[in-house]
């Protein structure tokens, strides 16, 4: 049996190596401009979090220090997704999805889970609101829909009444918080079951990671989702919130 030959390692870059390529990056997108000054932080986030932003004539480059270590070839993707993002331009495909199979990788979903675990601090509010108490809503649903058997992750609601994330599953806190807009006698059960019912699905279905595709609802996940009774009535009465 042949032996596949050995992956070649890329040596990761150093500080001024990550700066002279935000330079070279900065000249290929923008070559009639005097290149500024850039200043690359590694910072100790709770997440993989980059940010970049112009100031003064200097670009200051903020990375999340899980991505110190990443191969050249990916800190290059990140630079050009941050300036193109910075200057309004497209970001160009080949970089985008070598940067997005980085991140996919299951050693690298596995560190920034611990890292999550680690710095990250989870506000859970408790499950009783004013007027809805969601650890009776999820143990009712768990009752009817999911033989009783499903574990009872944090519940809590949202600091603010948003209306654009009605809820979320946080797998690294092991933590469903729903929105304020709910705790209110103006809104319907129906509505709140639904989104608590959704949620519990994450639990049940966890996001696919394939290649550079990261797939928060599957076909399983959506076909599950419409098993809920009185499905598009209660997508209704999200619409109207």
């Amino acid at each position: 049996m042949l032996n596949s030959p050995e992956k070649q390692v890329e040596p990761p870059l150093s500080g001024k190596c990550v700066e002279a390529l935000y330079l070279r990056v900065f000249s290929e997108l923008r070559p009639r401009t005097a290149p500024p000054r850039v200043e690359v932080e590694f910072c100790r986030f709770a997440n993989v979090n980059c940010f970049i932003k112009m100031s003064e004539g200097v670009v200051h480059v903020r990375i999340s220090d899980l991505l110190a270590g990443a191969p050249p070839s990916v800190m290059e993707a990140l630079a050009w997704i941050l300036l193109s993002k910075l200057f309004r331009k497209p970001v160009p495909r080949i970089h985008a999805h070598r940067y997005r199979v980085f991140m996919n990788r299951g050693e690298m979903r596995r560190t920034m889970h611990s890292v999550r675990q680690e710095r990250g601090r989870k506000f859970v509010s408790g499950p009783q609101g004013k007027h809805y108490n969601l650890e009776q809503v999820f143990e009712d649903i768990n009752f009817r829909f999911f033989h009783g058997l499903m574990a009872r992750p944090q519940l809590g609601w949202s600091r603010k009444a948003s209306r654009s994330t009605l809820g979320h599953y946080d797998p690294s806190h092991h933590a469903i918080i729903i929105s304020r807009i709910f705790d209110s006698p103006k809104v319907p059960p129906l509505a709140l079951e639904y989104v608590v019912f959704h949620e519990m699905l994450h639990l049940r279905h966890p996001v696919d990671h394939s290649g550079a595709r990261r797939r928060v609802h599957t076909r399983e996940f959506r076909e599950a989702e419409k098993q809920f009774p009185r499905f598009q009535e209660a997508v209704e009465l999200l619409k109207h919130l």
